[in-house]
Parts: C-alpha cells; sequence; structure tokens
C-alpha cells in the first residue's frame, strides 16, 4: 500500500460528557488533514460536530480511524464536511476504521455525506458499534454512489468493501458485509443495483418499535425511489433504500432521521 501522505494514521477521537444538562465536548483529539469545528447545538440539549479537512478527498494509501466515546445521557451527531470523493488509485487502497462506544440512555448519530467512489479506486471501510443496552441510541447511515456518473464512471471503481457490526451488551445484533467488485459482478443486475445508481443504508436502534410503519410510509410516498424496512429479532430496524440520486436519499434519510429523533426525545 501507498504510504499516507500525513503520516501513519489520520486519526480523529471525540468524547462527549455534560455540562448544565447539555452536550459538550469533553475530550478531543485529531491528526492531519482533520481539524473539529466547534460544535453546533441542538435544540433537544445535542450537538452536531462536523470535521474540516484539509484534502481533496481520500487517496491511495490513506488509512483513517474515526474513534467516539459518547457518554451516559449524551446526544451527539457526526456529520461531514463533504461528500466523501474516493480518488483514482494506481494499485493501491484507501482503509478508513470507525467505532463508537454509546453508554446508557445516550444517543449516537452517525450521519456522513454520501461516497463517490472515483474509477480504478478501492476504498475498504469498518464500522464498530458498541451499544451499552436496549436505551442507547442509534442512527447510522452509509450512502454509496456509483461513481462520477456525469463523467461516465458508472461502477468502474476496483473496490468497495463496507463491513458493520453492532454489539449490544457484548452481543452482536448486527452485521453487514457489503463488498462490490464491478469487474466480477455485474452491479446492474438481479439482486444489486438493478439499473439504480445509489444505495442507502440505515440502521436505528432504541426505542424504535413504533417507527416501521411511520417508515414505510416514507418509502410508499416516493417515487424516485425503491425501499424497505426490516424489524431484526431484538427490535431494531434496518432500512435499504435505492435511487438515481444522492441528494435524493439524503431527503429520504433526513425524513427517517426526523421520526427516529421524535421518537428518542418522547422517551427520554
Amino acid at each position: 500500500m501507498t504510504e499516507n501522505k500525513f503520516g501513519k494514521l489520520s486519526r480523529l477521537s471525540l468524547r462527549t460528557g455534560i455540562r448544565k444538562g447539555k452536550t459538550i465536548l469533553e475530550d478531543v483529539a485529531f491528526t492531519a488533514p482533520y481539524k473539529i469545528m466547534n460544535p453546533f447545538p441542538k435544540k433537544d440539549g445535542g450537538i452536531s460536530v462536523m470535521p474540516l479537512c484539509a484534502s481533496a478527498g481520500i487517496m491511495e494509501g490513506d488509512r483513517q480511524e474515526f474513534d467516539f466515546s459518547v457518554t451516559e445521557g449524551t446526544n451527539l451527531e457526526f456529520l461531514s464536511q463533504s461528500f466523501d470523493k474516493v480518488h483514482k488509485m494506481k494499485e493501491g487502497k484507501a482503509v478508513r476504521h470507525v467505532k463508537a462506544q454509546v453508554e446508557k440512555n445516550a444517543v449516537f448519530y452517525y450521519y456522513p455525506q454520501p461516497v463517490i467512489p472515483y474509477a480504478q479506486s478501492a476504498f475498504e471501510s469498518t464500522m464498530e458499534f458498541d451499544l451499552a443496552d436496549k436505551s442507547s441510541g442509534l442512527f447510522l447511515l452509509e450512502i454509496i454512489s456509483c461513481g462520477r456518473k456525469a463523467s461516465d464512471e458508472r461502477f468502474q471503481y476496483r473496490k468497495f468493501a463496507s463491513r458493520v457490526n453492532i454489539r449490544r451488551g457484548g452481543q452482536l445484533i448486527y452485521r453487514d458485509n457489503t463488498r462490490y467488485e464491478p469487474d466480477k459482478m455485474d452491479m446492474e443486475g438481479i439482486g444489486m443495483y438493478e439499473g439504480y445508481t445509489h444505495m442507502a443504508n440505515i440502521f436505528l436502534s432504541g426505542p424504535v418499535m413504533d417507527m416501521q410503519e411511520k417508515i414505510w410510509e416514507v418509502l410508499e410516498s416516493e417515487k424516485e425511489c425503491e425501499g424497505g424496512v426490516t424489524q431484526l429479532v431484538q427490535g431494531d430496524l434496518a432500512v435499504r433504500i435505492l435511487g438515481h440520486r444522492a441528494q435524493k436519499l439524503q431527503e429520504t434519510a433526513e425524513e427517517i432521521k426526523a421520526i427516529f429523533e421524535e421518537v428518542n426525545n418522547n422517551n427520554r
């Protein structure tokens, strides 16, 4: 793998705390190319945090590590500055590892912008979330595009891999292993994108039992998208949506997030 031009590892670490009943950032650490903007306060007492990245995108050899500690009773939303552009690579790859601990009565929104894998790029993402118990809320969003469609780069990347492991009380409750290699797969075929160009994966955990019907209503009202919602063994929800535009999937995800926020706020 090509060496990371920012050093051995590009790292970002956040830990929340509470002051006067509101969420604050108690501890922050980062290495180049990352910095953290001042948090944006939310109406419910939580905060939204956005990193600043002094880079044109994800390059060959990049190794990124995000670490979140969402402490008891806090509410953290993690956003991203812009779309994740995974640039063309000669033969190497880029790697990202996301790790989060969500304690009792805490809520974590992992809500980044969509990923755009350029032609000949290779990107591997691993996400691990540890929830303390049923009171720990998680809203996880991942949107993957086919590439730069306007530049005729439709599914021309070498590899895109995304692994998600979510545990509650140490027990695995959800695992998703997405691995696309367009040279070896019919990305347009049945069981894959089936003519669509963008896909959104959403996971919801917490007091979500009353959300499934409302999410179905959102999905069925969308004319440009096709999607479904599944209730898992322990009552958590998994949503998958296919579409033709990243913006439309973001708008749909925002509607689902609003449902999640309302239910969570009413139960806390």
